[in-house]
C-alpha cells in the first residue's frame, strides 16, 4: 500500500491519467494491466498474409483499388452500399419481417454525453431507479451498510462489488411478482470504498469478501411496476472466496489441479475475475473467470504462466500475504492458477446446491459463455477470451437437451456442459454463396466478407493437438490453439447467439496495439490498425450450429463517424446513427433487435459509456441508438432487455474509479453532494448498483 500526499490509502503508485488510454486505476485492478505487460502469444499465424493477399486480389479483379489503408481488409461491402430492400420485405429474413421493428420499447435516441457528466441519462418518458447498490444488505442478519464501520464479515453479509453479467429469471410461480437476480462481483476498488488508515489486513479480507457472485430475489406489485430486492429472502446467497465449487470434466481429478488444500483436485475455493455471462435453456447461469491471473504470485518463468499474464511481482491486493494459496511458490500450491479460468454454472433457485467449474469448456481469460440449442439437440457455447490478440472458442456437448422441467430432464441438463468437443475459430477471406446451408437467411446482396472454420481442439474425449493430453489441452487452452493457428483477434469479448437467426455476434471490443511494431497488422475480421474502437463480427454456421465451417461478415466498425471516416455501420448512413465506441457486453430483445453496451468510450471518443440498440436486417440494417449513458468513470455491463414490459436493466460498474476516498470522483447512484449529511441509505461515495430503466 502507498499513499497520497493527502493521506488516501491507494493500492498502487503512480496511478495518474494517461491521455487517450483507458483509465490506469482501472487497468491496474481489473486485469492486472494487461494492455502494458505482454501475454507471451508467440503464435506466427502467418498465414494472415494470404488472406490480405486474397483480399488485395480480389479487389483488384473488381476494380475496387485500396479504398483507402484503414478499410484495406474490410471486404467488398464496405466499397459498395449494400442495396436497401423494398418496403415489401423482399430480402429481408423471416426475423426482420416479423419481429425487428415491433418492439414495444420506443423511444428517441439520446444524444453521446461527456465522459465527466455523474449522471445516468436516460431517454425522454424515461425514469430509473437502483435495485440493489454495492453493501445492500441480503440476509435477515445482515447489518445496514455503513461506510464508516465497513467491516470483513459486514461485507460477506451484503451485496458484492463491481458488477457485471446479470440476468433476472422468473420464479416458478411467482406470477409476474417474484424473481431472482443473478449478479457477479467483478473487481474491487479500495482506494475509493475505505477511508485513510483503514487496517491494511482488515481492507484485504474486506476487498476478498466483496468478490464473487450473488443471487438476490425481486418482488414487484406487477409487471409495470419497477423491481425491488428482498431482505432475507430464501434464495438470497454470497458466493465468497471461501466458497466450494466442484471441477468437473476431463480435468478433475488430474495432477494438474491438485493442491495441499484439495489433494483429490475436485474442490476449487471460489472464483476470481468474473466477468460476463450467459444463462442456459434450462435456468442455470454461467460466469466467466477472466482476469485471475492478478490475483496470484507465481514464478513467472514457465511457457504457462508467461501465456497467461502469470508473474513473480506482488500483487495489487497483496492477498499472498494472508492466504498462501495466492503465492504458488509455497510447497503444496504450484497448480493454485490452474483452478482458476474456468467457466462457472450456477443454479440459481437451490441455494444449497453445489456451484461448478466446468473444465471440458477450457481454460482462459473468459469474458463468458453463450448456450444455444443445435437442431441436433447438442448444445452449443460460444466463448470469447478477452486478450489482445487471442481467440475466439465453441463448445459442443457431447449429450443432447431433454425440453422439460421433470427431474428427469433437468439431471441431464445439468450434466451437458461436462463433456463435449472444444473449438477454435480461424477466419479466411472470400465464402462462396452456395456454401450456405445452415440456420440464417442470405444477407440481400448474396455475399458474406468471408469463410471460416472451427479447428478442433478435443473431439469425441480425444486431444486433437500433437504431443498434448486432454487434460493438458484443457488446462492449457492458450498454449493448445496457438498450436493450430486461429485468427488473433481484438480481443472478442462477448458472443452471443441470436435465437431469432442462429447468427452469432462477436464483440471486439478494441486493439490498440494492432499494426504497431513487431504486431500483426489489419486483417480482414480484424480490419483497422490501432483498433481504438472495435467493431462486431457476424457468424452464420453454414452446417449447422455444430458444424465446423461457418460464413461470417462485419456487422460495423465502431467509431464516432464525424471524427473516423473508417466507421461503418452495414451501409446505413453514417450521419443517421449514434456514435459508438468499445463494444462490450452484448443482448438481444424479444423481437431480436442486438443491444450492445461498451467499456472504454471515453477514452476513445471522449463520450460516456452506455448502451445502444442495433438493428440486424433490412433497409435500417447497422442502425445505431443510443439507450442509456452511464455516469462519471463507469462502464455499461449486463444489460437485460425486456422490451415487452418497455424496462432495460444495466449494472453500473466502478463509478468514480478514477477519485479517491477523500476526493470523489462520482456519487452515483446517490448523489450526496461532497460535505453535506448524508440521508439514511446514502453515502458520500460511488457505489456500483444494478439499476432498472422503465417508462416514466
Amino acid at each position: 500500500m502507498s499513499a497520497t500526499p493527502d493521506g488516501t490509502r491507494t493500492l498502487l503508485p503512480m496511478l495518474g491519467h494517461t491521455k487517450g488510454k483507458r483509465s490506469p486505476v482501472t487497468c491496474a485492478l481489473k486485469c492486472d494491466n494487461a494492455c502494458s505487460g505482454e501475454v507471451c502469444n508467440t503464435s506466427a499465424n502467418g498465414y494472415f498474409r494470404d488472406v490480405a493477399a486474397t483480399a488485395m486480389s480480389r479487389r483488384a479483379v473488381l476494380g475496387l483499388g485500396a479504398v483507402g489503408a484503414a478499410a484495406v481488409v474490410l471486404g467488398t461491402s464496405i466499397t459498395g452500399a449494400q442495396p436497401a430492400a423494398a418496403d415489401s420485405g423482399q430480402g429481408l429474413s423471416d426475423a426482420a419481417r416479423k419481429g425487428f421493428k415491433n418492439s414495444k420499447l420506443k423511444f428517441d435516441a439520446i444524444a453521446p454525453v461527456a465522459a465527466d457528466v455523474d449522471a445516468l441519462t436516460v431517454p425522454k418518458g424515461f425514469t430509473w431507479q437502483p435495485i440493489i447498490r454495492w453493501g445492500d444488505p441480503l440476509f435477515a442478519d445482515s447489518p445496514a451498510f455503513d461506510v464508516t464501520r465497513q467491516s470483513a464479515a459486514a461485507q460477506a453479509r451484503q451485496f458484492g462489488y463491481n458488477n457485471d453479467y446479470t440476468d433476472i429469471l422468473p420464479m416458478p410461480g411467482g406470477k409476474d411478482k417474484r424473481a431472482v437476480l443473478f449478479t457477479n462481483h467483478e473487481y474491487t476498488n479500495e482506494n475509493i470504498m475505505l477511508p485513510a488508515g483503514f487496517d491494511p489486513a482488515e481492507g484485504r479480507a474486506i476487498g476478498r469478501a466483496a468478490h464473487g457472485l450473488a443471487v438476490v430475489e425481486l418482488e414487484r406489485k406487477n409487471k409495470n411496476k419497477p423491481w425491488n430486492y428482498v431482505q432475507g429472502a430464501a434464495n438470497n446467497r454470497r458466493f465468497l472466496t471461501d466458497t466450494t465449487y466442484e471441477l468437473t470434466g476431463p480435468v478433475a481429478g488430474t495432477d494438474l489441479v491438485k493442491t495441499l488444500d484439495d489433494p483429490a483436485g475436485r474442490s476449487i475455493r471460489g472464483t476470481l475475475g468474473n466477468c460476463s455471462g450467459g444463462t442456459t435453456p434450462w435456468g442455470t447461469v454461467l460466469s466467466g473467470e477472466e482476469n485471475f491471473n492478478g490475483y496470484f504470485v507465481t514464478a513467472g518463468t514457465s511457457a504457462e504462466d508467461k501465456r497467461y499474464g502469470l508473474t513473480s511481482k506482488p500483487t495489487a491486493r497483496g492477498w499472498e500475504q494472508d492466504e498462501p494459496r495466492f503465492d504458488t511458490r509455497n510447497p503444496g500450491y504450484a497448480n493454485e492458477t490452474n483452478r482458476f479460468g474456468w467457466i462457472v454454472e450456477v443454479d440459481p433457485f437451490d441455494p444449497q446446491s453445489t456451484p461448478r467449474k466446468h473444465s471440458a469448456m477450457g481454460r482462459f481469460k473468459h469474458e463468458g459463455a453463450n448456450v444455444i440449442v443445435g437442431r441436433d439437440g447438442h448444445v452449443v457455447a460460444y466463448m470469447g477470451d478477452d486478450e489482445r490478440f487471442d481467440y475466439l472458442y465453441k463448445f459442443v456437448s457431447a449429450g443432447t437437451y431433454r425440453s422439460g422441467d421433470s427431474r428427469e430432464a433437468r439431471r441431464n441438463n445439468m450434466n451437458l456442459l461436462s463433456e463435449g468437443n472444444l473449438y477454435v475459430a480461424r477466419f479466411t477471406g472470400d465464402s462462396p454463396a452456395a456454401e450456405i446451408t445452415g440456420t440464417g437467411a442470405l444477407p440481400s446482396d448474396g455475399a458474406f466478407d468471408g469463410s471460416g472454420e472451427w479447428l478442433p481442439l478435443v473431439v469425441d474425449g480425444t486431444s486433437a493437438v500433437p504431443g498434448m493430453s486432454v487434460a493438458q489441452v484443457l488446462t492449457y487452452t492458450r498454449l493448445a490453439a496457438d498450436t493450430v493457428a486461429p485468427t488473433k483477434m481484438d480481443r472478442c469479448e462477448d458472443v452471443q447467439p441470436s435465437l431469432t437467426t442462429g447468427k452469432i455476434y462477436v464483440a471486439c471490443t478494441n486493439n490498440s496495439d494492432r499494426g504497431k511494431a513487431g504486431k500483426e497488422g489489419a486483417t480482414e475480421p480484424n480490419p483497422r490498425t490501432e483498433n481504438r474502437d472495435g467493431h462486431i463480427v457476424e457468424i452464420t454456421e453454414t452446417r449447422g450450429q455444430g458444424g465446423t465451417r461457418f460464413a461470417w461478415n462485419l456487422l460495423l466498425v465502431a467509431g464516432d463517424p464525424a471524427k473516423n471516416p473508417s466507421a461503418y455501420f452495414s451501409g446505413f448512413p453514417v450521419d443517421k446513427v449514434s456514435p459508438i465506441s468499445c463494444p462490450d457486453n452484448l443482448a438481444f430483445d424479444s423481437v431480436g433487435n442486438l443491444w450492445i453496451s461498451t467499456d472504454g468510450a471515453p477514452s476513445s471518443i471522449g463520450y460516456a459509456d452506455g448502451l445502444f440498440k442495433v438493428t440486424l436486417d433490412g433497409k435500417e440494417r447497422g442502425r445505431v441508438e443510443q439507450f442509456l449513458a452511464v455516469p462519471r468513470d463507469a462502464e455499461t455491463c449486463g444489460p437485460i432487455v425486456h422490451d415487452e414490459e418497455r424496462s432495460v436493466f444495466v449494472a453500473v460498474q466502478h463509478p468514480g474509479e478514477d477519485g479517491s476516498f477523500a476526493a470523489q470522483n462520482s456519487f452515483f447512484p446517490d448523489y450526496v453532494q461532497a460535505g453535506s449529511t448524508p440521508k439514511p441509505g446514502q453515502a458520500r461515495i460511488p457505489r456500483p448498483s444494478i439499476v432498472q430503466v422503465y417508462r416514466s
